[in-house]
């Protein structure tokens, strides 16, 4: 992706959370996508723009747990910033527990007009009415695949293959990126 595109889309999203209504005075902003897109990236060029707090929904997801996380996610992080409180959420221990479910130490985002959260699934249906700024990121599997595997190793290409799939088959089913606000290549 060249710079000016890069800048169009940064601008295009500043331009829609300044425009976009806050809910219960808090604008939170949803960078979704499947795994290896490019949200990270994204998230912190964005946070830097708008000064704004990151959540990263790898501090919630594992290995084994795709989805299932979400009630936690909701109970931590999501209520307690729409009612105007710090989210204080146990992080996902992947140093001493990469392949469990073990969780680690304490993390607390302070309330912020805006917060991003970033990644794979946090724009899901269930967010609808709690985000309000959605957007999804995008890139070929292929790129996506070689970002994993460039990331985590070689000896991952079958959790990869299998974590590929299986967000495929719930984006699908949840209609993810086409609830979307905006739409940009992660490329």
């Amino acid at each position: 992706m060249n710079n000016c595109h890069v800048d169009n889309n940064l601008s295009r999203i500043q331009n829609a959370v300044a425009h976009a209504p806050s809910i219960s005075g808090i604008k939170i902003v949803g960078i979704d996508g499947p795994s290896g897109s490019g949200k990270s990236t994204l998230a912190g060029k964005l946070a830097f723009l708008l000064k704004a707090p990151v959540i990263q929904i790898d501090d919630f997801v594992s290995w084994n747990d795709f989805s299932g996380w979400w009630p936690r996610l909701e109970a931590q992080v999501l209520d307690p910033l729409l009612r105007r409180r710090p989210a204080v959420y146990q992080q996902r221990d992947w140093e001493s527990d990469e392949f469990g479910d073990s969780l680690g130490m304490w993390a607390t985002v302070d309330w912020s007009p805006v917060v991003i959260i970033e990644g794979v699934t946090c724009t899901r249906q269930s967010s609808v009415g709690k985000i309000a700024v959605t957007i999804w990121v995008e890139a070929p599997k292929e790129e996506r695949l070689r970002r994993g595997i460039e990331r985590d190793g070689e000896d991952h290409r079958g959790l990869w293959d299998k974590w590929m799939e299986t967000e495929r088959k719930f984006f699908d089913w949840d209609e993810t990126r086409s609830r979307a606000d905006i739409i940009v290549p992660g490329t």
